[in-house]
């Protein structure tokens, strides 16, 4: 169409061939923009239902854990801490959304969103990456090796690795690119934000993998009698000579209707009373001064065969009391900003005759103190008492280790995570914070928040209920708008200490 001499008829037919591919570009690039904007649409719905599906085997995970410490607590408390990690980097992403969509008149006119100017200026600049940029791979990075720690061992931590990778990429010229200009420097808006939503949907579709992981692994483990393990449980940890030995064998499922075939202890054969409802009574010698063995099985009929689970314990014979017993009454840790009850004696002295000193410990009554720790990671309790008839007393020092509260949770209703309540009561509510799973009742005093309604910018609220401004600002929120209420200051109450963060809660507008 160039080349040589060309009629003016050819030349307008030419220029019209020519406007003919544009528009045809045009209305392409338009369909491009609006699949994108419907893709991230089913991503934001699919995320609202795996959250919900995510809390209820969050709820599901914790009730097992209450009946079962021993079997489901230690993956609660994995889950707990991804669920922490999995949060702060939902919020956070959510948080550039919005910066993202601020100054969208429609948020559903997908056509309009086409520009690549927001992230190519908050996360490049001159060909470099900024500070901004850097942060949120930072952000990925930081999620993905705390779920990876915490999933170590399973299938899982090897999926999570995949798809948080932030390792460079090789394009279609066969060139490494860096991972964050890759995906995202000259995308269009609505591309780059459906981006962020594939990125949330990762992390809830973590959540769920490590959820089902984790309980699915130990729900296997409590149907088979071959994944039993039986536990020696003395009545004290160490006797003295010519006491008798008390305690029990039992395991670590207790159930009324499990009783054993046989059970054999050091070679002898227990009698039939002594075996009750998946235990078995110890009553007889403790035998003379040093470590003790207790060694045998529990033989239990499962159909046709007999499965059999080894006892193995062990226990020590003492002459006599020498250095302090100190124990926290709530936990083996002390926390910063709470009188913490322990318990100080030592076996065979009469607590009139017991001496303790550490930094904010204080007696109450009897062997009752109250430890208020104060600055550092840990602290040492010096412990001396002389037994009775004793030439020579005892001194023990016990080192114990300072933590601060752990995070709280923002709540709304006494609701915590994404609450779901109507327009009209938004107005009313008041913002409130707590720890639900923490070993102390505390109740938590709300000083000041923040709310983020979709579409426009953060609001500083003073107190626990939405002034003016916030109020307006509601006013504009549209159905199934999730309303993000985070930045939330709280103190324990009685007490000066500051909670030193609370995560943030949602309310997603029902109608």
């Amino acid at each position: 169409m160039a080349g040589g001499k060309l009629s003016p008829r050819q030349k307008m037919i030419n220029l019209m061939y020519l406007v003919f591919i544009a528009m045809l570009a045009m209305n392409m690039s338009k369909e491009v923009l609006s699949a994108f904007g419907l893709m991230n649409e089913k991503l934001t719905e699919a995320n609202v239902k795996a959250t919900e599906k995510n809390k209820g085997a969050y709820e599901t995970l914790k009730q097992k854990a209450l009946e079962q410490a021993k079997q489901y607590g230690e993956a609660k408390e994995k889950t707990d801490k991804l669920k922490v990690a999995a949060d702060e980097l939902y919020a956070y992403i959510g948080d550039l959304k919005s910066q993202m969509t601020g100054g969208v008149k429609d948020p559903q006119a997908y056509e309009t969103m086409d520009k690549s100017k927001f992230l190519d200026e908050l996360f490049f600049k001159g060909g470099k990456i900024t500070p901004a940029g850097k942060e949120f791979v930072s952000k990925i990075d930081g999620f993905r090796t705390e779920a990876v720690s915490l999933l170590e061992g399973t299938e899982v931590a090897d999926v999570i690795k995949t798809r948080f990778s932030t390792e460079k990429v090789t394009n279609k010229d066969g060139r490494k690119v860096d991972w964050l200009k890759y995906h995202y420097e000259g995308f269009p808006l609505i591309a780059s934000l459906t981006k962020f939503t594939q990125i949330q949907a990762d992390i809830k579709a973590t959540e769920s993998d490590a959820l089902s992981a984790l309980l699915q692994g130990e729900l296997q483990s409590a149907v088979s009698m071959t994944k039993y393990e039986a536990m020696v449980v003395f009545d004290k940890s160490a006797y003295y000579p010519g006491e008798n030995l008390s305690g029990k064998i039992v395991l670590g499922k207790k159930d009324p209707n499990l009783t054993a075939e046989k059970v054999i202890v050091n070679g002898e054969e227990i009698d039939k009373e002594k075996i009750q409802a998946g235990q078995v009574i110890l009553d007889g010698p403790a035998g003379n001064v040093g470590d003790k063995e207790l060694q045998g099985e529990f033989q239990f009929k499962e159909g046709d065969s007999i499965v059999k689970i080894d006892i193995k314990g062990a226990y020590a014979v003492i002459p006599r009391p020498n250095e302090a017993l100190v124990a926290a009454d709530k936990m083996n840790v002390v926390y910063r900003g709470l009188s913490n009850p322990m318990t100080i004696s030592i076996p065979g002295v009469p607590g009139n005759k017991i001496s303790a000193k550490a930094p904010g410990l204080r007696r109450v009554k009897g062997d009752k103190y109250v430890m208020n720790p104060g600055k550092g990671s840990e602290v040492n309790i010096v412990v001396t008492g002389t037994p009775t008839g004793a030439s020579k007393g005892i001194r023990s020092v016990k080192k114990f280790r300072i933590k601060d509260i752990p995070p709280a949770v923002g709540m709304v209703r006494g609701q915590y995570g994404t609450v779901k309540m109507p327009k009209a009561s938004l107005g009313r509510i008041s913002v409130a914070a707590g720890l639900p799973d923490f070993l102390f009742d505390l109740k938590l005093n709300v000083s000041s928040f923040k709310i983020k309604v979709p579409g426009q910018v953060a609001i500083p609220v003073n107190g626990t209920i939405l002034n003016a401004r916030a109020k307006a600002a509601i006013t504009k929120a549209r159905r199934n708008d999730v309303i993000t209420i985070f930045d939330i200051k709280a103190s324990v109450s009685g007490s000066n200490y500051r909670i030193k963060r609370v995560l943030p809660v949602s309310v997603e507008i029902t109608n």
